[in-house]
């Protein structure tokens, strides 16, 4: 809605332009009238529609054609006054006053006009039969008002229809040659409908339509009045009216009403209440209210979005399912300008069997759009109407802006739920299988993706220390001297290379030399392909002893040439790394062979299990006496079997590190 209102009047010599604004001012006709007025501001807090108001007069006297057109040109609307006792002023109406203002305005932009009769006290004979044919030829002219400036009657009236029709204008709405509302305003109101149809049941029920009222309105509709609107619509409309809801023509049979009988601005406001502008084009305003980020933070979606999109997907998941086909996502999307999704989001989330994308692929798909773009994200929430449906100030209520990642690290603890993995490696090295392994789908799927569809990202959830966190994949471009900021920033890189190629390793190596040996994020070593033989790789030490040198975790075996869906292990561990940074775990495999294992399954060994279940029953079962923790040669023996125990273990350590 505009911010001020800017009314010019003009017309021929002496039909009271100047006498009809001063009798606004004053309330009173002036006993002197002189050729112009000067512009006059009415503050917002006393004119109807709460909205500054600038009213202009011209004198042909006093200003030349040149300050017209500027004025013209200023003009958000234009009072063309004319004598109703005059006819000459009237014929002047469309053969000087119509063409020059057109003439002088922009095509696109066009200028709501108001016909004003004055110098009604004059006449007893109204002027309307003479000037309805010209408003049925000109459809820019939005109404006509017959007033007089001596009797101050309709004054209030002329200009508040003015200020209307800037406001609450006809022009975009209706088409009176065809007597409908234009397409646009049909497609726009057909989106309010889907949007408040909450059970998508192609009908508003009563509950419905009160959220509705009150959303626009501020104020719920009584029982008696919802049923006076319908019974309205049920004798004008056959199928207006369906299971005592109002269906979508019933919904736009109402205001194609309300326009004829000039209650437009009833429209307007429901329009812009679901962020329309003017030229119903939903406003960038609504579509992108301000959101900081700053650097180093990421953006996610909070507990309240996850919620008022599940309500969307239950929406127009009609089989029940837990899946949406082509059909229920088209019409889940039926509300947007375009359709968001392309083909490559079935390769980026979980898919069902027939390659649909299921609830958990559709939430994560939210959750890759706004930790990517944001904006993206506040954009599509505003299509389906988060801002209203939710009841929150705007789309940016549902974004969750995490600290900085260095605080974390400080802090050694994250509050964030999405973690970003980098996945580097060489042509051919298994980069894509290992997205959509992560996805469930095994070599035999994959094999069925076509190229055209193929994604570089993958992102579904983990499950870390019972906690569930979304794994972002992404594939980066294996071009070593191009990486950009954003190929390089991330929470874990993962590296891969192809055990059958001697030349896969080099790649992943100078990656990490390059970008990563000094930096604060985890790397891990993936050797994909591993249900294929070994062959060695042609550098300068095997990735194991390379893993060592830069306190790296051993290289993780991985294959996707399963029967069934790939294990899923590597993945956790994957998140557990970018969620833990700090700890730099020195081995996350279960080989049994590295000291790591060996040690770890000497202190998970049947022995040592009893050892200390034996200490544990001499200490929780009390068996020792007071006398005995009184007696210092008790203490003295615990002390020393300690320190044996500490001894032993250290010393098994050494042998078992010399044998590996």
């Amino acid at each position: 809605m505009r911010k001020d209102v800017r009314i010019l009047l003009v017309g021929e010599p002496k039909v009271g332009k100047t006498s009809l604004i001063m009798s606004l001012v004053s309330e009173e006709f002036p006993d002197v009238v002189p050729y112009r007025a000067e512009e006059i501001t009415i503050p917002a807090d006393v004119t109807p529609e709460r909205v500054p108001t600038h009213i202009v007069d011209y004198s042909e006297a006093e200003q030349t054609d040149e300050q017209l057109f500027q004025e013209i040109s200023k003009a958000n609307v234009i009072c063309i006054v004319y004598s109703v006792n005059n006819k000459k002023s009237i014929e002047k109406v469309t053969s000087h006053w119509i063409p020059l203002i057109t003439e002088n305005t922009d095509k696109d932009s066009r200028v709501p006009l108001i016909l004003v009769g004055n110098k009604s006290d004059l006449v007893e004979h109204s002027s309307m039969e003479t000037i309805l044919p010209i408003m049925n030829q000109y459809s820019e002219i939005e109404t006509c008002v017959e007033c007089s400036a001596k009797n101050l009657k309709n004054i209030s009236e002329l200009f508040y229809y003015a200020q209307k029709a800037v406001l609450h204008p006809t022009g975009p709405l209706y088409c009176p040659e065809k007597k409908d509302m234009k397409q646009l305003c049909i497609k726009a109101l057909t989106r309010i409908f889907k949007v408040s149809d909450l059970d998508n049941d192609g009908i508003l029920n009563d509950n419905e339509l009160n959220f509705f009222q009150r959303t626009c309105f501020n104020t719920p509709l009584e029982h008696q009045a919802l049923e006076d609107v319908k019974n309205v619509v049920r004798k004008n409309l056959i199928d207006g009216v369906c299971d005592n809801g109002l269906t979508l023509k019933g919904f736009l049979f109402l205001h194609t009403l309300f326009i004829q009988r000039g209650r437009h601005e009833t429209t307007w406001t429901v329009l812009r209440r679901f962020g329309y502008d003017d030229d119903l084009e939903l406003n960038q305003d609504y579509l992108f209210p301000p959101l900081k980020v700053p650097p180093d933070c990421t953006t996610e979606l909070n507990h309240n979005a996850y919620l008022f999109l599940q309500s969307v997907f239950d929406k127009h998941d009609k089989d029940r399912d837990c899946a949406l086909s082509p059909e229920e996502l088209k019409d889940l999307f039926d509300v947007f300008p375009y359709m968001p999704w392309g083909a490559d989001v079935n390769n980026t989330v979980c898919t069902n069997d027939q390659g649909w994308i299921t609830y958990q692929g559709y939430l994560s798909q939210w959750t890759l759009t706004t930790y990517l773009d944001v904006q993206r994200c506040l954009e599509y929430l505003g299509y389906l109407g988060y801002s209203i449906i939710a009841e929150q100030e705007s789309q940016a209520a549902g974004i969750t802006v995490t600290r900085d990642k260095k605080i974390d690290l400080q802090k050694k603890q994250t509050q964030r739920s999405v973690f970003r993995c980098n996945v580097f490696g060489d042509i051919g090295s298994g980069k894509s299988g290992f997205l959509q392994a992560f996805l469930g789908r095994n070599l035999m799927r994959q094999k069925m993706i076509k190229e055209e569809h193929r994604s570089y990202y993958a992102i579904s959830t983990t499950y870390v220390y019972g906690q569930e966190k979304y794994l972002l994949l992404h594939e980066v471009f294996p071009d070593f001297d191009y990486l950009s900021d954003a190929d390089l920033a991330c929470d874990i890189v993962c590296l891969v290379y192809d055990v059958s190629n001697p030349y896969s390793f080099e790649y992943c190596a100078k990656v990490f030399k390059q970008y990563f040996m000094d930096s604060k994020t985890p790397c891990m070593m993936i050797a994909a392909k591993s249900d294929l033989p070994e062959i060695k790789q042609m550098y300068g030490c095997s990735p194991l002893e390379f893993c060592r040198r830069h306190k790296m975790p051993p290289p993780q075996s991985f294959t996707c040439n399963t029967a069934a869906a790939p294990n899923r292990d590597i993945y956790t561990k994957l998140t557990t790394m970018a969620m833990y940074p700090h700890a730099r775990l020195r081995c996350m495999c279960t080989c049994n062979r590295c000291t790591f294992c060996l040690c770890q399954n000497f202190l998970n060994s049947e022995l040592l299990q009893t050892v200390r279940a034996k200490l544990y029953a001499v200490v929780l079962r009390r068996h020792v006496s007071q006398a005995d923790l009184k007696s210092s040669t008790f203490w003295l023996r615990a002390s020393v079997g300690a320190t044996v125990f500490a001894v032993l273990g250290f010393a098994m350590y050494r042998v078992l590190l010399k044998t590996r």
